[in-house]
Formats: structure tokens, C-alpha cells, sequence
């Protein structure tokens, strides 16, 4: 058996860590083979030489290990490289239990606060695993067969494997790993064909044969971005594992958890497997995406995307190394080249898919709670609002709306007035949204509740082993649970959708409740014994049992079992939710969920679930949002002002503050609180909020049009700062600041009790959103004034922001008109561009019914090119232009040659007024 680890004197000899030549051309890409592990050498060779020794000084001064003598090949792993062999929770890891793995075992000091540290069992270097048995070129890249002679240690160990190598594109490669016998369950997501083989990749591909690994290095740099001989690959039915050497710790994704927007490295371990519970460190929560970014030395940037939506854990450690571990499906990697993070995200989403374009309605402002308790307490609200001129595009209500808690129903007393607010809100050019869980209730009299009767009728619920619905416990007390994987369950929502909608003609859905959540533990009957409710392996979830407040992972399902489909519950349901919307409104549909899955975006935003009223929380859903744009889940938000717990006024300004700049912007409470809108509080308090509502609505078009370009191409709307400035090392771990795209920086206060906010200000020159000052920064933190009623944003230099005179909703704010923002660069240039549509209708760009027009400075003449044009665009004036950084006071302006007047500051801000242009118009102008 070939090492993992060549750990002879040759290791120090740069040589032995050539790639060596492989005589057997079927081999690999390049007809070469790695010299094993010796990738990183230097560093590794001197780590484990200094584990070596500080081993034998231990020994020396204790007087030898009490008990059996450890192999020399067990001390020579470094701990930070050690891969635990047995990752089973809630057993205390003897050496007899550890040897009886063929592992190596060795205690080490427990870290503080309760936490997994260095695995006490680890793999030794020679730990069986599979060979490259054969390996051959196909159109598209390489196919091979792998197989493992000597069983591991998980039931129904897999001995072949077939190895899919498909070179997809240059900066894209697809490596899939899966049974050589037999069919297994795969992801029925969609993802692109490549039609042809890559022609000049980015990256160079090889392999080792014994142990059978990938090592995949960037061409340019020689950066080893994977290399799998670390640890050996374990495929057993319902154990699959796999790890990695990391060439940074600098790794972002893998969601859905609460944390630092950079991960830890240090031995922490991420789960995957959607959960109904209060966001909170280290749980798994309501969604899964298997994937990540990393950012190399340098500041290149690779992504690596597992499709795989079984139960899941990721494992960090401080080699830098990464394992996955899954319990079913099979190892289908994508991996993406970049080399910039932006270009990383666009390609993740070129196989995922990008975003759907979101109606303009929702990038307005919306309001929630739970426990208005009436739609005349809902109404007043809404007056309140109107009244104080407070910009809302939408006003919501959480399940209190319903008759005993039953979807597709509302509460004939308290609710009787529901209708007449509707049309209210329309009337207003407003919104109005509802929200429905996926628990059907099943306690009614028969005939007496058409969705459940209805269901039943068709077979449409998730069934027990013995074929009989499902019985769980949510909000209207015993339901059975909609099987979104059946697309008979998509007629039948979409028919139970048109039935309220006669009645409610509600504009968007907001589906909760849907990882799925129960408030039984698997059903009223438990789950039954068995290898799906009970693996081999469970990975580390929250209850530690796979149907903790969900459904039984046996439960059948049309497409498989639940067991393989839990994660893409939500997913589903979004699909069937935004396709009825389509049907029932032909506009763009609405949704927001709280379970999600790559690919989302195509059919839904996301919130960030259910916070608290605390600051803690206002700063975590920074790095929560951030992830979100990774994930090309873009309409994403978290809660404004926390949704549990209860509010106070200092904090609510700073969050509405915040939350004016999240994508998707939506203030909920819970019931039993004291209300948190705007209205409510004191008039210097409600002042602010209002102010920052009415910048967000000036910036409509801007962000307006980061959504398109998002739908367009994938690119990110909330963007961290080190996706502008990836070789800027400061930028890297930054997560209480964000940018709109690549050109406004939002630095907002999370503390309590101060007058300024320290942000990191990026090389170059920023100018001041409100007054158009300049601050030239050399890359460095920069402390801010912060006063209650002032949020910092800056504007890059280089920019054109198209900004609108705001209104109370996005309806009225349209039709007002344009000031375009110009921050020019420190070489007197910028650019910018803005899309334009009707704001509802489906597929405006796709059937040509929009207006693009881009904005450029060179040579102190600003130029308005319309590259295309539409009906739209003639009912809207460019009104104002004001452009940031004029060095010197102009003489004069011409608009077109002709003569205008203008202001000029002493920050040297000129503006020009008064322009009355049509947007479909192009025109020129220059100052002298």
C-alpha cells in the first residue's frame, strides 16, 4: 500500500516533489502522476519534524507513553493535519475503539468552552483507500474506474467507483464520483451540458493512482487549490467522505449558519440539513448550499460547489483542510476557477442558475408583525404610515390572518375587513402579502376543508412506510405535509392559490415553516427502526437525530424518500409557489422562503428567519446577507429591528438604518411586543428612519438595475468589500461594512451609545453620498461621525449613480425625476448605467421591452448613450446632474451646446438643475 505521505529523508529533497512522469499515458490529464503529498512540503515537513521532536521530548520527560508504544507514522502527523477517523458525537473514542478502525490514536489537551478540537483518532498515513484502477479520455475529458481492495469500516462499502471527469469550460471543471454498479439517488436539479471539451483551461488536472487522489492546481500561479490524498476517500451506501488540503484559510459559504461572514478554521465543523430554529452559532439552520468561496494568496479566487442534498457536514481545520462528509447521493463536484470572486459567483451560477428579476415593488419597503390581531388594527397601520409620509411599498400579515391557523382560509371576525384593505393598498399603489406554511391541516370534518380533502383525494402528502399520510403537528394543530416533489402537488397548489386569491387578491407569498418544520419529532407515531431514520452515521445535527422537529427521513416522497429530499424541501416548494403566482397574476411572482437550496434565486428571495431584538443580531445578519449573494440568493434580508424579543428605540434606528440597504427590506415583529414600526416611536427617532427609507427609494434605479445585472449575469447586489479589492489583505475578514454593488459603501453603527462608527475606507478616493465631499484614503480604517439620525455612505470614485427623487412608494418614486450622481475618479473619468422597464411585467429584457442606458465621463464631458429604448423610458426626466470631484470652478456648461445654468461648491461639487431631459433622449455635457 502506497502512503499518503512520502515521510522519508527524500521528502526534504526538492525532487521527490516534482509532479513525476507516468509512463502509462492513460494515466492522467497531463500523462503525469503526483509524488504523494508533498504538496506544501516545506511547511508540512517542517511541522511534522517539530511534532517529531516536541513527541520525543514528551516521551523523554515523562518517562515514555503510559501503555502500548504509537507507530512512528502515527507521531509524525502534525495535528493540525490530523483527519478524524471517527467523527461519531456522543462517544467517548478509546484506543480500542480507534485501533479497531485501523486509525491512530493519541489524546490531546480538550479545547476550552466544550468544543471539538484535535481529533484524538486520525488516519495514519497508509490508511486503505481506492486506486485509479483505469483511466481513459472521453469527447468531453477523462472517465475512470476505482476501487478499493480492502473494506473501510461504514456497512455496504462501495469496491468500484466510476470516475466523470468533464472539462467544461475553461474556468469551470466537473469531477463526479458515484457507484461503477449501481444507479444511486443524484440531485434532480438542472445544470448545464457542456457540448464540447475546454480548450484552454485555467487549471491543470492530475491524479495519483495509489491512493487514488485529484490534485488540481491554477496554470498561472501553480496554487494547489485541491489536493484529496490528505485523507483517504471512504464511499460506503450511507457514508461518503472526501477532504482536501486548502492553499488559504480565507473560506467563505457553506451555509445556512450563523457567523463571522470569513470562517474559522479551527477544527469546526458546519452541518447541512434544513432546521426550524432561532438562528444561533454552530446550528444548522434553515437551509443548505454545499458550497464555497476561497480566496488565494494574491488575490485569486476559486469556488467549489458539491451538489449533493443529503444530510452533510463540512469539516475545518487548521492544515487549512476541508472534508465533506454526506450520507447519500454521490460526490458530483463543480469547481470554479474565477479568478476574481465575482467571476466565481457568476460561474457557481451559470450551473445553478441565475435569479429571477424581482418585480420593483419589492425592493420597496414592507412591513410585518405577528399579532396585529385584526385587518383593522393592519389598516391603521398602514394609515399611519401614509400619514406620516413614511415610504411602504407592502404591509403583510404573519398567521394570525388565518381561521384556526389554516392555509388558503382568514379569520371571518377579526379578519372580516381583509378584502376592503386590499383594496386599500391597491388603490395606494401598494402591496399586499400573506404568508402560508406547507402543513396541511387534517382534524376537519370531511368536506368541510377542500385543500386537505382535496390532497388526500390525489395523494399529494409526504406518506409513511406504510403508505398512509404522514400526521405531524404545526400552527392549526395535526397536518399532513405537501409533497412539492410531485408535480400533480403544483396543480393542487396552484388551484387552492386561485380560490383564495378570489377572495384575498394577495400580490406575494411568504412561505415559512418549509425545512419542513414540525413540532412532533418525525410524526405522531415517531419513525419507524431502520437505516433512514437511523443511520450508520449522523452527521452533527441539531437534536442529533435526523427527524428533530421535521418529518421522518423514511417518509416517502414522488421523486424518493425524504431522507434524500429534505433539503430541497423549500426549494420545491418555492418552484410550485412562483409558478402558480405566474399563472394567477402574469407578472412576476413574489416569494420570500426560509428554506433554501442552489438555485433558489430562480424563484425566491429569502429572510434570515427568526432573530431577536438584541445588536448582536443587527451585526450578524451583515455576514448573513453576504453569504446569501453567494449563494445567487440576492433578494435577501434579515428582520428589521429583530423579530423575538423586544425592541428599543436606539436600536431601531440603527437597524432601520441598516435595514434601508438590505436588498430585500422588511421591519417584523413578533406577537406580545410592543409594536416596532416607524410610527411609533419619537418624532426624532421616527425622523430618521424615514430619512433612511427615503434614501433607499432615491437609490431605486440603482439597485433596481444591480438586480438586473444580477439576473442578467450573477452578479452580486450586497457584495463584501474584498470582492472589489481581492488583493487588499485588510479586506478579507470585513464584515460589519458592505458594498451596493461595486461602487456604495454602507458603514453602518451596531453599537449602542456612540456618535461615531470606524470603517475601513479602500484605497482611493470616496465622496460622500449627501454632500459630495471627498475623503482620499490609502487603505485604512477611518473613524466617522455617527450622530442617531446619520448613516455613512460613500460613493467610489469612478461612479455614476442614477438616482430618482423618492415618493412614499416605488409607483410614485417612478414617475419623479432622475439625479444622476457622478463621483469621478481621481483621473477626472466615471461610468455608470441604468436599466429601466415597466417594473412587474415577466421577462422584460429577454422579449426587448426595456430601456438600457449608459453614462460616461471622459474630458470633463458626461455623455447619456441610450443602447436600447422602450415606451417606458419617454414618461421619465432626467432632472439634476451632479458631479463630485470638479477640481476647478467651471466658467460655463453646455447641455448639447447650449448654454446652462449651474452651481459650484467649495467641496467642488458641480450641479446642473433644471435639465428636464426625456430618458430615451441621449445628450451630452461639458463644462469649461
Amino acid at each position: 500500500m502506497k502512503s499518503y505521505q512520502k515521510l522519508t529523508t527524500a521528502v526534504l529533497q526538492p525532487a521527490a516533489c516534482r509532479v513525476e512522469e507516468e509512463g502509462a499515458a492513460q494515466m492522467s490529464a497531463g500523462h503525469r502522476k503526483l509524488a504523494p503529498w508533498c504538496v506544501g512540503s516545506g511547511l508540512l515537513v517542517a511541522a511534522m519534524l517539530l511534532s517529531a521532536t516536541t513527541v520525543w521530548v514528551l516521551r523523554q520527560v515523562s518517562g515514555g507513553w503510559p501503555g502500548p508504544t504509537l507507530p512512528p507514522k502515527c507521531l509524525l502527523v502534525p495535528e493540525s493535519h490530523r483527519f478524524d477517523c471517527y467523527p461519531e458525537r456522543h462517544v467517548v473514542v478509546t484506543r480500542e475503539l480507534c485501533e479497531s478502525r485501523g486509525c491512530c490514536f493519541i489524546e490531546s489537551l480538550p479545547p476550552a468552552g466544550g468544543k471539538r478540537g484535535v481529533p484524538w483518532c486520525f488516519y495514519p498515513p497508509d490508511f486503505p483507500s481506492y486506486t485509479l484502477d483505469s483511466l481513459n479520455q472521453t469527447a468531453l475529458g477523462m472517465v475512470g474506474l476505482l476501487v478499493r481492495r480492502e473494506k473501510a469500516y461504514y456497512p455496504r462499502d462501495i469496491e468500484m467507483l466510476r470516475l466523470d471527469v468533464e472539462f467544461e469550460t475553461d474556468t469551470r471543471l466537473h469531477i463526479k464520483l458515484t457507484d461503477a454498479a449501481n444507479p444511486r439517488y443524484e440531485v434532480p436539479l438542472e445544470v448545464p451540458r457542456a457540448m464540447k471539451r475546454a480548450e484552454n483551461p485555467i487549471y491543470t488536472l492530475d491524479f495519483s493512482r495509489d491512493p487514488f487522489g485529484v490534485l488540481l492546481r491554477r496554470r498561472a500561479t501553480g496554487t494547489v487549490l485541491l489536493n484529496t490524498t490528505v485523507a483517504p476517500l471512504i464511499f460506503a451506501d450511507q457514508f461518503l467522505q472526501i477532504a482536501t488540503s486548502l492553499p488559504s484559510r480565507f473560506l467563505y459559504g457553506l451555509g445556512e449558519h450563523r457567523g463571522t461572514l470569513l470562517h474559522n478554521l479551527d477544527w469546526s465543523t458546519l452541518t447541512l440539513w434544513a432546521r426550524d430554529v432561532s438562528p444561533t452559532e454552530s446550528f444548522n439552520l434553515y437551509g443548505a448550499h454545499p458550497f464555497y468561496l476561497l480566496m488565494e494568496e494574491g488575490g485569486d479566487a476559486h469556488g467549489v460547489f458539491l451538489l449533493n442534498s443529503n444530510a452533510m457536514e463540512v469539516v475545518l481545520q487548521p492544515a487549512p483542510g476541508l472534508t465533506w462528509r454526506t450520507i447519500g447521493g454521490v460526490l458530483d463536484f463543480y469547481i470554479f476557477l474565477g479568478p476574481d470572486p465575482n467571476m466565481v459567483i457568476q460561474q457557481y451560477q451559470q450551473v445553478i442558475g441565475f435569479p429571477a428579476m424581482p418585480p420593483l415593488w419589492a425592493l420597496g419597503f414592507h412591513l410585518c408583525r405577528w399579532g396585529y390581531g385584526s385587518s383593522n388594527e393592519t389598516w391603521q397601520t398602514v394609515r399611519a404610515m401614509r400619514n406620516y409620509q413614511i415610504p411602504q411599498d407592502a404591509q403583510w400579515n404573519d398567521i394570525d390572518y388565518m381561521d384556526g391557523y389554516r392555509d388558503f382560509t382568514f379569520n371571518p371576525q377579526k379578519f372580516a375587513s381583509l378584502p376592503s384593505l386590499v383594496e386599500d393598498l391597491h388603490k395606494h399603489g401598494q402591496y399586499y402579502v400573506i404568508i402560508l406554511d406547507p402543513g396541511i391541516s387534517s382534524t376537519n370534518p370531511h368536506g368541510s376543508y377542500w385543500p386537505f380533502d382535496e390532497g388526500l383525494k390525489r395523494g399529494l402528502f409526504l406518506n409513511t412506510t406504510q403508505g398512509q399520510p404522514l400526521i405531524g403537528q404545526v400552527w392549526p394543530g395535526f397536518t399532513a405535509f405537501a409533497d412539492f416533489s410531485n408535480p400533480d402537488t403544483h396543480q393542487w397548489w396552484l388551484e387552492n392559490l386561485q380560490h383564495f386569491h378570489a377572495h384575498v387578491p394577495f400580490d406575494g407569498l411568504w412561505i415559512d415553516m418549509n425545512e419542513p418544520s414540525n413540532f412532533m419529532d418525525g410524526s405522531e407515531d415517531g419513525c419507524p427502526p431502520g437505516e433512514l431514520d437511523s443511520p450508520p452515521y449522523t452527521p452533527a445535527v441539531l437534536g442529533d437525530s435526523l427527524s428533530a422537529k421535521t418529518v421522518c427521513a423514511s417518509a416517502k416522497q414522488k421523486a424518493s424518500v425524504h431522507y434524500n429530499l429534505h433539503n430541497l424541501y423549500g426549494l420545491m416548494e418555492a418552484k410550485a409557489t412562483a409558478s402558480a403566482l405566474i399563472q394567477i397574476q402574469g407578472k412576476r411572482p413574489f416569494v420570500i422562503s426560509r428554506s433554501t437550496f442552489p438555485s433558489q434565486g430562480r424563484y425566491s428571495g429569502h429572510w434570515l428567519g427568526d432573530n431577536r431584538s438584541q445588536w448582536k443580531d443587527m451585526y450578524y445578519s451583515i455576514p448573513g446577507l453576504l453569504s446569501f449573494s453567494l449563494f445567487g440568493i440576492p433578494l435577501v434580508g434579515a428582520d428589521i429591528c429583530g423579530f423575538s424579543g423586544s425592541t428599543s428605540e436606539e436600536l431601531c434606528t440603527r437597524w432601520m438604518q441598516l435595514g434601508a440597504f438590505y436588498p430585500f427590506a422588511r421591519n417584523h415583529n413578533t406577537q406580545n411586543e410592543k409594536a416596532q414600526d416607524p410610527t411609533v416611536f419619537s418624532p426624532a427617532a421616527r425622523t430618521a428612519m424615514k430619512n433612511a427609507l427615503l434614501t433607499r427609494y432615491s437609490l431605486l434605479p440603482f439597485l433596481y438595475t444591480l438586480f438586473h445585472r444580477a439576473h442578467l449575469q450573477g452578479d452580486t447586489v450586497a457584495r463584501p468589500l474584498f470582492f472589489e479589492f481581492p488583493w487588499d489583505m485588510a479586506t478579507l475578514g470585513l464584515d460589519r461594512q458592505f458594498l451596493w454593488g461595486r461602487s456604495l459603501l454602507v458603514t453602518p453603527v451596531l453599537e449602542p451609545g456612540v456618535e461615531s462608527v470606524t470603517g475601513y475606507v479602500p484605497r482611493g478616493v470616496w465622496y460622500d453620498f449627501y454632500t459630495g465631499s471627498s475623503v482620499n484614503s490609502s487603505g485604512e480604517m477611518l473613524k466617522m461621525s455617527a450622530p442617531l439620525e446619520h448613516l455613512n455612505l460613500h460613493v467610489r470614485e469612478g461612479a455614476i449613480l442614477p438616482t430618482q427623487k423618492p415618493g412614499t412608494t416605488s409607483e410614485a418614486t417612478r414617475g419623479n425625476p432622475l439625479r444622476l450622481i457622478v463621483a469621478l475618479s481621481s483621473s477626472a473619468t466615471a461610468w455608470g448605467d441604468l436599466f429601466w422597464d415597466d417594473g412587474e411585467s415577466l421577462d422584460t429584457f429577454e422579449r426587448g421591452n426595456y430601456s438600457y442606458l449608459v453614462f460616461n465621463v471622459t474630458q470633463n464631458i458626461f455623455t447619456s448613450t441610450v443602447l436600447h429604448a422602450s415606451t417606458e423610458a419617454t414618461e421619465v426626466t432626467i432632472g439634476t446632474l451632479s458631479i463630485f470631484g470638479v477640481r476647478e470652478p467651471p466658467s460655463k456648461v453646455l447641455l448639447n451646446g447650449q448654454e446652462k445654468p449651474f452651481s459650484y461648491l467649495d467641496n467642488q461639487v458641480l450641479t446642473v438643475s433644471d435639465l428636464g431631459l426625456s430618458l430615451s433622449q441621449g445628450f451630452s455635457l461639458q463644462w469649461l
